[in-house]
């Protein structure tokens, strides 16, 4: 799923070692999101939250703070500045994890890095005016997103004639775009984005032929914890859907995942040390 010439990732300064797979914390910082709005807006308690998701073995935290979820109400690009950037400073300087900052605002992209983030994380693949000049001089590495339309209006009738041929698409369009403005494949991770514009049905083909997406020469992050996708199908609200996103989680890996994004960090980690060591004792 990546350039075998170049396996590790360069995140500001620290390193992603991307032989192996690694979890992403999920941390909100927003009232709004769709599992945990609101319960880490206050500093401390976010920062709090870093450090425990740190401590159950995430590499990387990612602060968000405009909700994506479907239907989202916009925020502006003070008010993302002023959830994000404090939270930023404060765990670069309190705990060693790789910063990702979800975001498509170009001067949220841009003080993050400067404040010690060493990844961006755009569900608009960096189609917002100024985001890949943002993007390029910030020198991060960046993942894109596939999503059609907003978080507004995403799921209203996603249509699809082949799922995982126009992801595909798209994300190779994005990695030129990418390439035009100074942004090298080398910094790219590629987000299929289960749950942005697709139905259950959609999600689950492009979940199916997730290593189509190999002949990108990309590394995927895959988030689908706790997503309607796992709702639909055990027909169980936010809090009861564990068990469906670690189900997930390791057919991810099967698939060639080298980042999984999630809320349950502890939880998904032991489901990552069975996967290697099942791995590791195939190879000796």
């Amino acid at each position: 799923m990546h350039s075998a010439a170049n396996p590790v990732l360069k995140c500001g300064k620290r390193t992603l070692d991307l032989t192996r797979a690694h979890i992403m914390g999920i941390l909100n910082v927003t009232p709004d999101s769709f599992s945990d709005g609101g319960r880490y807006t206050a500093l401390q308690s976010a920062l709090a939250r870093a450090l425990e998701m740190a401590a159950a073995g995430a590499t990387i935290i990612d602060i968000g703070g405009e909700s994506t979820r479907p239907g989202a109400a916009a925020v502006s690009a003070q008010q993302e500045l002023d959830r994000v950037a404090p939270l930023v400073e404060l765990i670069n300087r309190e705990c060693d994890v790789i910063i990702s900052v979800d975001t498509s605002t170009p001067a949220v992209m841009r003080e993050s890095a400067r404040l010690g983030a060493g990844m961006i994380n755009d569900v608009r693949a960096l189609q917002r005016d100024g985001a890949l000049d943002a993007v390029a001089a910030t020198r991060l590495p960046v993942c894109l997103m596939h999503m059609r339309g907003e978080p507004q209006t995403m799921q209203d009738a996603p249509h699809y004639d082949d799922v995982a041929a126009e992801v595909s698409s798209f994300l190779q369009e994005r990695i030129v775009a990418c390439a035009q403005a100074g942004i090298s494949a080398e910094r790219i991770v590629l987000d299929p984005g289960f749950g942005f514009a697709k139905d259950t049905q959609h999600n689950y083909e492009l979940f199916n032929r997730l290593p189509e997406l190999s002949a990108l020469q990309r590394p995927l992050l895959i988030g689908v914890s706790r997503k309607s996708m796992v709702g639909n199908i055990l027909q169980q609200p936010v809090e009861r859907r564990l068990y469906g996103s670690l189900a997930l989680a390791v057919m991810a890996l099967e698939r060639g995942a080298k980042i999984l994004r999630v809320h349950d960090v502890e939880e998904t980690m032991d489901v990552l040390k069975i996967f290697n060591a099942v791995h590791s004792a195939a190879k000796d």
